[in-house]
């Protein structure tokens, strides 16, 4: 922690969140008095230790009264702990991966007459990590007449993705963009079940598709299978009209 005055901030060096949910990023303090009933603020900022975008905060006049929250950005960020108890600790709705981009959160408190900018009882906290998600798994055919099988998913730290399935359909070429990866499987010859498996240090997923290539009969067998039916309709048509003659 950091320590200053006879007051410290103690953070872990980071957390590790599940994206869609919900995450506690605790935050400790001490100070050096025996009760302390003036005025206290709690502020959590993003980025910048000293300038950063204030996401949360709150104001405690007394220690009779309670940490009044006066900004929650988006109100997703919730008080847990009591600064009054030393426990700055908050929680963080519905995790987005535009949490994970923020290099940095700050946690620190101050009185109006600590004479140490509040800032400096600051430490970082990383967010969040993901298990890996199939988000997208297709085929599709190219102009030359080839068919490419293409997995997407994605994850924090972004996943490692292999194809299996049939022989002989192993080349294969990938993308990827921050938390998300592509990897096509080119050039697909043999029908079958193609399984994508994305794993990262968090977990795995799969996805998997089932391709068979369309292949028409040769000429004679594609002549036969049209004129059979054909054939059968000329033979009941003769019969109909024969009985219709022959009923006159």
């Amino acid at each position: 922690g950091v320590q200053c005055n006879g007051w410290s901030v103690h953070v872990p060096s980071d957390v590790t969140g599940e994206l869609g949910k919900m995450v506690i990023l605790p935050c400790t303090f001490t100070h050096p008095y025996k009760t302390f009933d003036r005025a206290l603020t709690a502020i959590w900022r993003i980025k910048e230790p000293y300038n950063g975008t204030v996401i949360f905060k709150c104001v405690s006049q007394s220690s009779s009264e309670l940490c009044r929250t006066a900004i929650s950005h988006k109100n997703k960020y919730k008080l847990l702990g009591n600064p009054r108890h030393k426990d700055l600790s908050i929680r963080v709705d519905n995790l987005t991966w535009s949490d994970s981009e923020r290099p940095n959160l700050h946690c620190s408190c101050f009185t109006p007459d600590l004479p140490l900018h509040p800032d400096l009882l600051s430490l970082p906290v990383a967010i969040p990590t993901a298990a890996p998600r199939i988000i997208n798994i297709t085929v599709s055919s190219s102009r030359d007449h080839t068919f490419q099988a293409r997995c997407t998913a994605e994850g924090e730290p972004a996943p490692a993705l292999t194809w299996t399935g049939p022989p002989y359909s192993n080349l294969s070429s990938s993308s990827s963009s921050s938390h998300r990866v592509t990897r096509e499987l080119r050039s697909l010859t043999h029908d079958g079940k193609y399984t994508c498996t994305a794993v990262n240090s968090h977990g795995r997923a799969e996805g998997a598709i089932y391709f068979y290539k369309f292949r028409a009969s040769d000429s004679s067998s594609f002549m036969t299978l049209i004129f059979i039916p054909l054939a059968i309709k000329v033979v009941i048509l003769l019969v109909i009209l024969s009985f219709a003659a022959f009923s006159r």
